[in-house]
């Protein structure tokens, strides 16, 4: 149970998901998105997210006009996995709310965990502007570009991200995965070993970046990523999906994986 919870926080991470969508086989596409925005002042109450869920569903319950309230039952059902309930919950949260950017910003996010990555680009566009634009969420937007096939249009999204934020890991992680989806993947891994080399990367970028070596054929240098700095059990979990990422490449008829949870807006994790 150890090994499967450490995976599921280490590599369950999106990039496997769009590396196996790119026409190497596997899941339904989903972006990963690395950027954080969390509403104000919020504390978990507690690290169960089914336990968070109701323990917010009660607040949204007593108040459902409450702006605060509808963002945290949201994000907790997102947390969760009930992701068509926290799409419903945060729309009718942006209606009776309609110029509250935290709102736009989780709603649109929504949308992308249920694959309706028009309608999320459109949302998280009024979620800020020109004038004052997220870096966070303009690297998000990149992503449901991606997956709607927009390459080009979605790295002038993470330009701009990191025009605010230069270097910022995350953002470097969703543009390597945008190479992975055009099949580029000498410029993916170009760009993921820039995230890697930031002192910030999260494991996800190391998962991303081992995943994206493997899948170029050396697999002892990817196993060698995937490794670094874990405890023993967690680094042979993360090497025994490693290989199974890429018998799966190898084997595109192999059966379905598990979908993976996507990396959330509001970083619950």
């Amino acid at each position: 149970m150890r090994q499967q919870s450490s995976l599921a926080r280490l590599l369950a991470s999106v990039a496997l998901t769009a590396i196996l969508a790119a026409g190497l086989g596997g899941c339904q596409t989903m972006s990963d998105i690395t950027g954080s925005i969390s509403p104000k002042g919020e504390s978990k109450p507690d690290t169960d997210p089914h336990r968070a869920a109701e323990i917010y569903g009660e607040r949204y319950r007593a108040d459902p006009k409450n702006a605060e309230a509808a963002l945290a039952y949201g994000q907790a059902l997102r947390t969760s996995g009930q992701r068509s309930q926290a799409a419903a919950v945060l729309e009718q949260a942006t209606i009776a709310h309609p110029g509250d950017k935290a709102l736009l910003a989780a709603y649109g996010r929504a949308l992308a965990d249920n694959g309706n990555f028009q309608q999320a680009f459109d949302v998280l566009s009024r979620a800020h502007s020109p004038e004052d634009p997220d870096w966070r969420i303009l690297s998000v937007q990149g992503t449901t570009l991606d997956q709607l096939g927009r390459h080009d249009e979605a790295r002038r999204y993470y330009a701009s991200a990191l025009k605010i934020v230069p270097g910022e890991p995350s953002v470097l992680s969703n543009l390597g995965l945008s190479y992975v989806l055009s099949k580029n993947l000498a410029k993916a891994e170009e760009v993921l070993r820039e995230a890697y080399a930031s002192g910030r990367a999260d494991a996800r970028v190391r998962q991303n970046l081992g995943l994206v070596v493997g899948l170029q054929g050396r697999f002892a240098e990817a196993e060698q990523i995937v490794r670094a700095d874990l405890p023993a059990d967690e680094a042979a979990a993360n090497v025994a999906y490693l290989k199974q990422m890429l018998n799966r490449k190898d084997n595109p008829h192999a059966g379905s994986a598990a979908k993976m949870p996507i990396a959330s807006l509001n970083r619950p994790e």
